[in-house]
């Protein structure tokens, strides 16, 4: 993870909104949320000083995200108050930011940053915790394209839908599901099938790199290491033919659930994903699923495998 949220986090005063009577009744049994400002930090190495368009983009950033999320009237918002003022992390410490978020009434307190990795890549963090526990409830990764006032406000957006559609004020995450994820194969049906081609073995590693990485910032499953796994089956790429072997080598490995995955291709400029999740205890097949024909040769594979994830496997947590 990148160490996004713990440098500076402002508490900006929250954007007024018209009185409304019907949500005045009810505001009072809503958790209380203290949603503090999120960082922003730019590694991209971008000659240009971009700082005071940065400000600008993620005041209205959080402007917006506390606007959303009040409006979902899932919380009550709050603002607390340190000494010195704003309440910052990394000038106040952590205990005094939590004190002066139960002062304020907050059951909730969530805080966040922006890492701007390159030109086009950047990643926004939100995390909360619940005051009474000191558990997190929320820790959600989101990577986003663009450095434009569009991207920013999508950005926004999904995020504000993440935080309001997650279930933060019932109580902590479920701890993470233990995943054996194991190396992408391919399953060549083409006429040239018969061809071997080095390049194939590279490409099938940014795939399995790029699954493993979204798998893992979905904060649902925590990746079990497989490098040690030395089963047959597992050194010569054949785990989509051993009939469910993948889980008996999963369990050995203290996983809870194997996945793997096979780029079908069929032809040089045709191709399926296919991923299969299994239970490592019973070996029961939990959730298989297929994208549909693809079109592009071997470089678009890890683009058509993290569609297939994110839309399937990682769409019933959002």
């Amino acid at each position: 993870m990148h160490r996004i949220i713990v440098s500076a986090l402002a508490t900006s005063t929250l954007l007024l909104m018209p009185f409304d009577p019907a949500r005045a009744e009810t505001s009072g049994s809503l958790p209380g949320l203290a949603l503090l400002d999120f960082n922003y930090v730019d590694t991209s190495g971008e000659t240009r000083d971009q700082t005071a368009e940065h400000q600008k983009r993620l005041d209205a950033f959080m402007v917006a995200l506390r606007r959303d999320v009040d409006a979902s009237r899932k919380y009550r918002m709050v603002v607390p108050t340190c000494r010195p003022i704003p309440c910052q992390v990394g000038q106040s410490a952590l205990v005094e930011l939590q004190d002066a978020a139960r002062e304020a009434g907050a059951k909730i307190m969530m805080m966040g940053g922006v890492h701007k990795m390159s030109t086009l890549i950047q990643n926004a963090r939100v995390m909360a915790v619940d005051l009474a526990t000191n558990a997190v409830v929320l820790d959600k990764l989101v990577t986003f394209r663009g450095d434009t006032d569009e991207a920013w406000q999508r950005a926004e957006t999904f995020i504000a839908q993440q935080i309001t559609a997650s279930s933060a004020a019932a109580g902590p995450l479920p701890a993470p599901i233990k995943l054996a994820v194991f190396d992408f194969e391919l399953d060549d049906t083409s006429a040239g099938a018969s061809l071997t081609n080095a390049a194939d073995a590279v490409q099938l590693g940014q795939v399995t790199a790029e699954v493993r990485k979204l798998i893992e910032q979905s904060g649902r499953y925590r990746l079990v290491d497989v490098s040690s796994a030395d089963a047959e089956a597992v050194k010569t790429h054949a785990l989509g033919r051993c009939d469910g072997c993948d889980a008996v080598v999963a369990a050995k490995l203290d996983a809870e659930q194997s996945l793997i995955g096979i780029v079908t291709r069929i032809s040089r400029t045709e191709y399926q994903v296919t991923y299969r999740l299994r239970d490592a205890k019973t070996g029961a097949v939990i959730g298989t699923e297929q994208s549909g024909l693809r079109m592009g040769a071997d470089y678009s594979w890890t683009r058509g495998a993290a569609a297939l994830i994110k839309s399937r496997l990682l769409k019933e947590q959002d």
